[in-house]
């Protein structure tokens, strides 16, 4: 396929920059280019903008109509969305089609684009344009990777040029060369060497890709490009001219390598059912997930961590045009824009917030911040400190149905396939019966004997905390709270605590999590009363206590008595005529 020249249009296309960074200060203004996204929806695209707030009034003066209010908001401020969001896909395949290679004697490329020379093909390239649907996670700091899709598309650019050599004259010899013919043989795309898809010669290739039952690749945009030349050679032999001539031809292999983590999801669920009878579930992932609803209408359901915002790839905000003579800066027409994910000072949540479920357990690996993997310009509401993943999320729900559970993951369109976990979902959840007794007493202190029993069969329940918490188990966590102390009982199910100061004592059971018991057991609490005057020996302590404190008014009530008796007699005859 004989290649077109594009200079024409190149010129028609790309606007010579002075400067670079036009996009990269200003994006495109909502609603001013057709890439299927209302003005609303496109004005949340740029997180990496500078957010350079401007009133309404100048806006007008500016531009001469009104924004919305989501144009407005994100105009100062960067929008975030709780599920992953189509926008940054729709946006990067419209904006694919205004991506023109130059013509044969120009190779345009991004700067970034890994260039080879050859002996006619110069600044030859195949450079990735984005791999979608997908999203970048940032973890920590150090650590982001790029989460694809199992079925997907990659888009790139491929492109060159064709140095003809210069026509040379010598003695009576003269050269010449010529272009006949240059093309894009093939485009292929690669999983780890492997050919698994092909596309015929395009500047603009869009791949549709297929991949299962892997964990992560290494995904290689691969071009073919070939050129050949003619070369005429003609002696002047005086009343004759000779001519020879002979082809040259080249071919060059160019291409664009990414690191990706392939995004397929296989959800745990774990079921119990509270003795009130609600309804318990937990959902285990090993990867970063978004969520799951718990009814058909989706209107309950349970995120966690994760929030995501859209950034365009600055990579692409400039273009190269080179030819044999010349390079320019120029702004790009096209601008890939990916969804980034990233854990939230929000936190997990359950919704409805007032009357929804409850959140009751969240696990996962802790992680140090990720703040400065993301870059300027971005304000978001990322976490400031270490984190948990939150690879598993349990709730309390009055309703749950199971046939309409729904796990929805960080890479937009996949969802989570259920997956029976071994030692099966359900877990007994029962209640808990716990007692307290004053066992001992004296005037200082008193011992409480604590047990902890399973209310339907009566056997005792032994606890250690001390375990780290996995899903399942066969040792019992859990721990009993009483007069400030934390405690567990033995295997018994009994707990001995002593206390020294009179009150009223509450102990209260707090279990380990249903997700790693069977069966498991909801909290209970009991009370006792402790006071000295409970025993002989505290009412002796306390008459004692009551007299030794009255023994100075004893004292002197008696010396005022014998004084009085003393005194009393005499100054009644003094007083006599």
């Amino acid at each position: 396929m004989n290649h077109r020249v594009h200079s024409v249009l190149m010129a028609g296309l790309l606007v010579t920059s002075i400067v670079t960074g036009i996009v990269a200060a200003d994006p495109p203004q909502p609603g001013t280019e057709e890439n299927g996204l209302t003005e609303n929806e496109s004005a949340t695209l740029w997180s990496r903008d500078s957010d350079n707030y401007i009133s309404q009034e100048e806006y007008r003066q500016r531009y001469g109509e009104n924004r919305s209010a989501v144009h407005q908001v994100a105009n100062g401020a960067d929008v975030t969305f709780k599920r992953p969001p189509a926008t940054a896909a729709t946006w990067t395949r419209n904006d694919f089609e205004d991506l023109d290679a130059g013509g044969a004697d120009t190779s345009v490329h991004p700067s970034h684009a890994d260039l080879e020379d050859g002996v006619f093909i110069d600044d030859a390239h195949a450079t990735i344009f984005a791999v979608q649907p997908s999203t970048r996670g940032h973890l920590e700091s150090g650590e982001t990777p790029l989460y694809i899709a199992p079925n997907g598309t990659m888009r790139g650019f491929v492109d060159y040029r064709v140095r003809v050599p210069n026509g040379s004259s010598s003695g009576n010899t003269t050269i010449e060369w010529s272009l006949t013919e240059h093309e894009i043989e093939e485009v292929r795309l690669k999983k780890d060497g492997e050919t698994i898809a092909t596309e015929d010669g395009t500047h603009t290739p869009a791949l549709d890709y297929q991949i299962e039952d892997d964990w992560s690749a290494n995904l290689t945009l691969e071009a073919e490009i070939s050129a050949r030349l003619k070369k005429t050679t003609r002696f002047d032999q005086g009343n004759r001219t000779d001519v020879d001539v002979t082809y040259r031809t080249e071919s060059r292999n160019v291409s664009d390598a990414i690191a990706v983590e392939i995004y397929d999801l296989s959800a745990y669920p774990y079921y119990a059912e509270y003795p009130n009878g609600d309804a318990g579930v937990a959902i285990f992932q090993s990867r970063p997930w978004q969520g799951y609803t718990l009814t058909e209408d989706g209107d309950a359901r349970v995120r966690g961590v994760w929030r995501f915002y859209t950034v365009r790839n600055t990579n692409w905000d400039t273009l190269v045009q080179s030819n044999q003579t010349d390079r320019t800066t120029v702004e790009s027409d096209a601008i890939p824009v990916y969804v980034h994910a990233y854990p939230s000072r929000i936190g997990p949540r359950a919704e409805p917030v007032r009357d929804g479920p409850e959140l009751i357990e969240t696990w996962g690996t802790d992680r140090p911040s990720p703040v400065d993997s993301i870059g300027d310009n971005v304000n978001i509401d990322i976490v400031n400190q270490s984190y948990t993943t939150t690879y598993g999320v349990a709730v309390r729900a009055e309703t749950v149905d199971r046939e309409a559970l729904h796990v929805a993951g960080i890479v937009r369109g996949v969802n989570a396939s259920i997956a029976e976990p071994d030692g099966g979902s359900e877990r007994q959840l029962r209640r808990s019966n716990l007692t307290v007794k004053l066992l001992e007493q004296n005037q200082s202190q008193a011992t409480l004997r604590i047990e902890l029993q399973d209310n339907q069969t009566g056997a005792s329940i032994t606890l250690d905390d001390t375990r780290q918490y996995p899903i399942r188990g066969t040792t019992r966590n859990g721990y009993i709270t009483v007069a400030d102390q934390r405690v567990e009982t033995n295997e018994s199910g009994v707990a001995i605590v002593t206390i020294d100061e009179p009150g009223i004592y509450t102990a209260n059971y707090h279990p380990g999590s249903w997700l790693g018991h069977d069966p498991a057991y909801v909290s209970d609490s009991a009370t006792a009363r402790w006071h000295p005057l409970g025993t002989i020996e505290g009412w002796f302590a306390l008459v004692f206590e009551v007299g030794w404190q009255l023994l100075p008014f004893f004292v002197m009530f008696y010396a005022g008595k014998r004084l009085l008796r003393m005194l009393g007699p005499e100054d009644i005859f003094q007083q006599e005529p």
